[in-house]
Parts: structure tokens; sequence; C-alpha cells
């Protein structure tokens, strides 16, 4: 098991830049696959993106491919989403997520541990 907290979420105008972190403790960072999700008031979490353990692979969803990095740096133990040109639909709850699975999984019962969230609004 491994506990997660995320950090860097905040208000932003459309257009503008965010880097979401997320930092892993309690067990072995490098043997997790990492996700990010987010949820909007009144649906269902999201996949957003995802990066395999070493970094070699990374997928994102449509919604977001060619605006939104993964990135991982497994010496700090930590799980970046670097999110440029936001827009007013990107506002949600973003989550952080940990998976044991052996391959890389946008299914969220693929992730085992998640962080509490951070709050990203973007404002038109």
């Amino acid at each position: 098991q491994v506990q997660l907290v995320e950090s860097g979420g905040g208000l932003v105008t459309a257009g503008g830049s965010l880097r979401l972190s997320c930092l892993a403790s309690g067990g072995t960072f490098s043997r997790y696959n990492m996700g990010w999700f987010r949820q909007a008031p009144g649906k269902e979490r999201e996949f957003v993106a995802a990066i395999s353990r070493y970094g070699g692979s990374t997928y994102y969803a449509d919604s977001v491919k060619g605006r939104f990095t993964i990135s991982r740096d497994n010496a700090k133990k930590t799980v970046y989403l670097q999110m440029n040109s936001l827009k007013p639909e990107d506002t949600a709850v973003y989550y952080c997520a940990a998976s044991k699975v052996s391959s890389v999984s946008y299914y969220r019962g693929a992730y085992d541990d998640w962080g509490q969230g951070t709050q990203v609004t973007v404002s038109s």
C-alpha cells in the first residue's frame, strides 16, 4: 500500500497553466504505474493520464491530449501533471492513483491507492 498526497491545484484563468504534484510514501514507488483522474461536480471520476513504472509509456484521455503532460521522478517518489492551455471544462478535483497491475490502465478499478484530491478551477 502507498499513501498519496496531491498538491498544486488552484484557480487559473482560461489559457493558463498549472502543475500538479503527487508525493508517494509507504511503498516502493517504482513498482507502481501511476495515474491522474478527475471528477467534476455531478459527474463520474474520469481518466486523465497514466504513466508506466519507469516513465517509458504514457497515455492520455483524448480531451487532454496535446495540453497535459504526465511525468514522474522515482527518486523523489513524485508524479506530476503539467496542464497547459487550461479550459473551464477542466475544472474538477484531480486525484492521483497508484496501480500494481502489470499494464498501464485507464480503468479506475485497476488502481488500488488514491490521494485525497486537489481542486483545479479554471475561470473563463
